[in-house]
């Protein structure tokens, strides 16, 4: 089952695209390949498509407040939060850093993970000349903490899928962890898997992200279908959410 190989291209955020929206917070279903803010490669990122959606929506011609809540790199898919309000911003980066934000994600990768499920620590450093984390069993100099909970939920074709839930929010977290159990991401060849893919992502998804909202005091769920690319379909039905 092999995976489809397109090359990156641009695009405009559309109703299609939403996941969640209310006068304090959008959520977007994000592409591979697309990246959260602007960085050195000059590439229109995701918080100014979507300031430009909110304002064309509503007319805003002096533009619209857009918050970065939180990102995903730049090669993995799936849900991603933006704030609206100056207040929502405020109120939901302290939930992120109390830890009451629930996210998980799916993983696909070639190896079994062994064992099956568990709980891994690693103390990771970042470097960010190459943007490049390493992981370290025991606490080093600059290194912060990361865990994550995982299970193997499926199997298809040689594939297996990995449901990874996040305790901590580091950067590169998941895929520098999966790496270390031994099973790297598909396409991830920074963190060990043999080859990459032309189409700038990698096999990891950001699917469901869950909280009580900071305004309305109301439970959210936010479920991100996975990419239509002929390959991702073909779990969808062994994710929660489906």
């Amino acid at each position: 089952m092999a995976r489809p190989e397109f090359n990156y291209t641009s695009f405009d955020i559309t109703d299609k695209d939403v996941l969640y929206e209310d006068n304090h917070l959008i959520a977007i279903n994000k592409r591979a390949g697309d990246i959260v803010q602007v960085d050195d490669t000059g590439d229109e990122s995701l918080d100014d498509k979507v300031k430009k959606y909110i304002a064309q929506k509503y007319n805003k011609p002096n533009g619209a407040f857009l918050g970065v809540v939180h990102r995903l790199d730049r090669p993995v898919s799936g849900v991603i939060l933006f704030a609206k309000t100056s207040k929502a911003l405020e109120r939901i980066n302290k939930m992120f850093k109390g830890r009451e934000m629930h996210k998980t994600y799916y993983a696909v990768v070639r190896k079994r993970p062994q064992p099956e499920a568990g709980n891994l620590v690693h103390w990771l450093v970042k470097n960010p000349q190459k943007n490049v984390t390493k992981a370290h069993d025991k606490e080093v100099v600059g290194s912060s903490r990361s865990e994550l909970n995982y299970k193997l939920v499926g199997e298809l074709n040689g594939y297996y899928l990995i449901e990874v839930d996040p305790i901590t929010g580091r950067p590169h977290q998941i895929r520098v962890q999966l790496s270390t159990l031994g099973t790297p991401i598909v396409g991830d060849n920074k963190y060990g898997y043999p080859r990459g893919s032309l189409r700038k992502s990698i096999c990891l998804h950001a699917r469901r992200l869950t909280f009580i909202h900071p305004v309305k005091n109301e439970p959210v769920e936010i479920i991100a279908p996975v990419p239509h690319d002929g390959f991702w379909e073909k779990f969808e039905g062994m994710m929660v959410g489906e």
